[in-house]
């Protein structure tokens, strides 16, 4: 039996529906004594009306009230002990079941097992007695819905959210609409072989849409259009290289630079050797085209001019550099030539003879701290000159030659390599090497970067662009050539640019 007593003892113990004594009063509690303080007036003191209400949790020692809660039109006398609060937001919103039409619903649901197929004409009968009995049409009815209307607000009602879901957005926050560069290239070729040296100029894309290519001792042309692939020479002697090419304007002569001190001139067409110059005594790292005069940049800091039509081709001399010029380019006006070479300097040459009979550089740019291989004059500006140097420097200057002054400059953090000059968007585009080894497009004149473009495994040697200007081929130590679509116009400004050059050609002609 002592058992029993002591299970009886612990089973009331444990009981939770007792009450519990001196606890604060419930929320609805103090809702309900709040409501009947402001619509009673006066009446009872507080001390009697905080025991109004009746609770199964209320202690047995208060005393209880026949006072009820107020009904939810203030005069009215209601049997309900208590109601809903009035107060906007007071409490949450519960459903009611005996709103929602479970016939319908429960019809709907049978209905879509039902697989038979009606006439036209006893679906517009089923419709029409739809709309008779229920109101509306069970066709378009919900599987769930509620019946009657949505009930309005409170007059006076303000919902707190409505400044932040209405509010307009801020320039800061809103998108800009920024054109689509693909972040992948649109090729990948193999390029075994490839010389992995900074000074050397190893690939160059033709008016014609051919990808010049110098591997070891060969070069190799790759039509862009067809994908044809053809050997264009090799060395004779095994220890030999390429070390430069170059297309002339019309893209059907080639111009190759060698190890061994020799500019030679192919004839792409019938695949044979035009000529053979030879008038520097090291390496050939560099060369650039005007009009017919070919410009050679070699090893010992001499830039020799070529007049590829006469026989005595050597018609020039520029001395200004004391080690290898390893940038070479003509402006696209002829007017000037800049070179770049590793002894820090940019020169600016002119393309007509001083009083003196020589050469002299119009403008020298020292601000550089390393090797000036990239070099690249602006399309668009035939006095600005954008220059990228080496490890040891990393900067990329944009220059005004007419004034010698150095409009901008920009910390690349890496090797610059090369630097091109987009002819569809106010941008230029400049090649990489450790530790990124990635290719970088920027917004000119603000120097703001717009995306870079990562792919390649080692550092980037040559860039080179196709002849509408929306692909750049990219050659790196890791033996490949990636091509990007990085400046390819939109169809709308492709047809405002066709039509301008369509233009220009007929005033031309007029004149």
């Amino acid at each position: 039996m002592a058992q029993f007593v002591f299970e009886s003892d612990l089973h009331s113990l444990l009981k939770l529906d007792t009450p519990i004594p001196n606890a604060p009063l419930a929320r609805w509690q103090r809702k309900a004594k709040e409501g009947s303080a402001s619509v009673a007036g006066p009446g009872p003191s507080p001390a009697n009306t905080s025991n109004t209400g009746l609770s199964p949790m209320k202690p047995a020692n208060r005393s209880h009230s026949t006072s009820k809660t107020p009904s939810k039109t203030p005069g009215k006398s209601g049997s309900k002990i208590q109601s809903t609060p009035t107060k906007a937001g007071g409490d949450r919103y519960i459903p009611n079941r005996s709103a929602m039409q479970m016939e319908v619903a429960s019809f709907l649901m049978t209905k879509e097992n039902d697989s038979s197929e009606d006439t036209p004409t006893k679906k517009e009968q089923q419709k029409a007695w739809a709309l008779n009995l229920n109101g509306f049409d069970v066709e378009e009815a919900k599987i769930l819905r509620l019946s009657g209307k949505p009930q309005n607000a409170p007059e006076g009602y303000q919902n707190n959210l409505k400044v932040l879901y209405s509010q307009k957005t801020t320039p800061g926050s809103s998108r800009k609409n920024g054109r689509y560069i693909p972040s992948m290239p649109d090729r990948i070729l193999d390029a075994p072989e490839i010389r992995n040296d900074y000074y050397l100029n190893l690939i160059d894309w033709s008016a014609q849409n051919c990808l010049a290519v110098a591997l070891d001792n060969s070069v190799y042309l790759w039509n862009y259009s067809s994908g044809e692939i053809i050997q264009l020479l090799q060395m004779e002697q095994p220890d030999d290289y390429i070390s430069s090419v170059s297309w002339i304007k019309e893209g059907n002569y080639l111009a190759v630079g060698t190890s061994s001190a020799e500019v030679q001139l192919w004839d792409v067409q019938q695949q044979k050797r035009l000529r053979n110059m030879t008038s520097h005594s090291s390496r050939v790292g560099s060369l650039s085209w005007n009009s017919y005069i070919l410009s050679s940049g070699a090893r010992t800091g001499h830039i020799h001019h070529h007049d590829v039509r006469v026989a005595e081709h050597h018609v020039a001399t520029l001395a200004g550099h004391t080690q290898e010029v390893c940038g070479l380019k003509w402006s696209p006006d002829g007017r000037y030539l800049a070179s770049g070479g590793n002894d820090n300097l940019v020169n600016v040459w002119p393309c007509v003879q001083g009083d003196s009979g020589d050469f002299a550089p119009v403008q020298t740019f020292t601000q550089h701290q390393g090797a000036v291989k990239a070099v690249a004059w602006c399309p668009w500006q035939s006095n600005v000159l954008a220059t990228g140097g080496g490890t040891s420097d990393r900067h990329i200057r944009i220059w005004n030659v007419c004034s010698g002054t150095c409009l901008n400059a920009v910390d690349a953090h890496s090797q610059v390599c090369s630097i091109l000059w987009s002819t569809n968007y106010k941008e230029f585009i400049s090649g990489h090497g450790f530790a990124h080894n990635q290719l970088v497009v920027w917004k000119y004149p603000t120097m703001a970067k717009v995306t870079e473009l990562k792919g390649h495994t080692a550092r980037v040697l040559n860039l080179t662009m196709s002849p509408d200007g929306s692909v750049v081929a990219s050659a790196a130590a890791d033996e490949t050539l990636r091509l990007w679509r990085c400046f390819e116009l939109d169809p709308v400004k492709k047809k405002e640019k066709a039509g301008g050059a369509k233009s220009s050609i007929i005033h031309q002609g007029i004149r």
